[in-house]
């Protein structure tokens, strides 16, 4: 699997959740506070954020309920 892939996979996932209702590039990079270009490079591999895969290989050790958690945790600190 590519970063790509877990970017349109987390992008697909999202608009699922919106009802299939489609999200831009734009909207999702303002939504994620980077710039466009930068969001559509990685969503078309053009460019890999070397965290995400890393961040992805740790989420994948994990079980379901601690991902949960996890994400949760993640969350609630980038509120604040």
């Amino acid at each position: 699997m590519q970063i790509y892939d877990l970017f349109n996979i987390l992008h697909n996932s999202l608009e699922s959740k919106n009802n299939g209702k489609k999200i831009s590039l734009k909207d999702m990079a303002a939504s994620l506070g980077i710039p466009m270009r930068t969001y559509q490079d990685w969503k078309l591999g053009r460019a890999k954020p070397q965290a995400a895969s890393i961040v992805m290989k740790m989420l994948g050790k994990l079980d379901d309920d601690e991902i949960i958690r996890a994400v949760r945790k993640i969350n609630k600190l980038h509120e604040e």
